[in-house]
């Protein structure tokens, strides 16, 4: 596989809904699109998950952009790769920035099979050729607006209904959902809003049935959520925890979880990913990939990975329509009875808009080799 180039792009697009989780409210969503493309004529493409401020990791557009190109683009131009696995090896010097590499590394793995003419699920050894599509439903302005909106996900088909939780918008929020949907696949996402000293509260949880609450304590932390699974019936699932195939073997380990959320990028790419998922097949964790408000290419990537065989929860993968007028990819991410169909064709099984691309780029880049 010999590269001839890879353009950045930043791109900005305008949510349809804002979303708002304990740590914010977005309205847009600014990005990077990778485009890699070989000395055959293939391109692959990629898109970091990183968004303007720090405040769900440390890493932010401009740090990405800063990190691709000074440092993770050379490396790339530099080596010899045969295999997307090998992508992983040669970021190695470079520590941390796990969303830049795994733009990158991403952008690497659709060329390599758009090169073998086999779809990216096929690549990572996928085996559905469905998967179940979950929600995720942002903190409201009130109990009304949270059930009507809930309501409507359910006649559309959704499987599992995610709802963001933090102080004082917890246990009555999930009474209500319970009260009117009581047989319902539910979920409380957390985002790092508690600490131990709630551990009483959260306990209350357990009453409402939940498939699992997800990241309720720091986002780095291990050990003290091993010590509030020991005292909670419900579930934990963690995410931001989660960074490498050490964190989630820490973690099964000390009990921290039942349950691991796997964001690509925030693992660092597939080649991790498929590493922290053979983990969990070897653990009997369930797992589910979590979403970024992806855009048309990163939503690709996210239905590749999860069409793998532990990926036995509803993700929150939702099609394109859920958050953009128009995608960037054609046809755009489409659900069907709460399933989104896993592409066959080469590579991600979308094809980049163009013209849509144009619009929406800020600035680009080119790398030449």
């Amino acid at each position: 596989m010999e590269i001839k180039s890879i353009i950045l792009r930043h791109v900005k697009m305008e949510l349809l809904n804002p979303f708002t989780t304990s740590v914010g409210t977005e309205v847009d969503k600014d990005f990077i699109l990778v485009e890699v493309k070989s000395k055959s004529g293939q391109r692959g493409w990629g898109e970091s998950v990183s968004i303007m401020e720090p405040i769900y990791n440390e890493e932010t557009v401009k740090t990405n952009w800063h990190i691709m190109s000074d440092h993770l683009i050379p490396l790339l131009m530099r080596a010899d790769i045969k295999h997307p696995d090998d992508v992983m090896g040669i970021f190695k010097p470079i520590r941390g920035n796990f969303n830049a590499k795994a733009a990158l590394e991403g952008a690497i793995w659709d060329l390599y099979a758009r090169e073998k003419g086999i779809s990216l699920s096929k690549a990572l050894g996928g085996v559905k050729e469905k998967i179940e599509v979950g929600v995720s439903v942002g903190i409201q302005e009130s109990e009304v607006t949270m059930l009507r909106q809930i309501d409507g996900y359910l006649q559309e088909g959704y499987k599992r209904i995610k709802v963001k939780i933090k102080p004082d918008w917890d246990l009555h929020i999930l009474k209500a959902i319970r009260k009117e949907f009581p047989d319902i696949q539910l979920m409380a996402d957390a985002n790092c809003a508690y600490t131990l000293n709630d551990i009483e509260h959260l306990q209350k949880l357990d009453d409402y049935r939940l498939m699992m609450i997800e990241q309720p304590l720091d986002h780095d932390d291990i050990i003290d959520h091993a010590k509030l699974q020991a005292k909670l019936e419900t579930p934990i699932c963690l995410d931001e925890s989660i960074h490498t195939f050490d964190d989630a073997r820490k973690a099964i380990e000390l009990g921290s979880c039942k349950i691991i959320n796997l964001k690509i990028g925030r693992v660092g790419g597939l080649t991790e990913a498929k590493r922290i998922h053979d983990l969990c097949v070897d653990h009997h964790i369930p797992m589910w990939c979590g979403g970024m408000l992806e855009a048309g290419i990163g939503r690709a990537h996210n239905i590749a990975i999860t069409s793998l065989a532990n990926f036995t929860l509803p993700g929150d993968t939702a099609p394109s329509s859920h958050y953009w007028k128009q995608d960037i990819i054609e046809p755009e991410v489409t659900m069907k009875d709460g399933y989104i169909f896993v592409p066959q064709s080469a590579g991600i099984g979308f094809e980049p808009s163009k013209n849509r691309i144009e619009d929406v780029t800020l600035y680009s880049r080119t790398f030449t080799n």
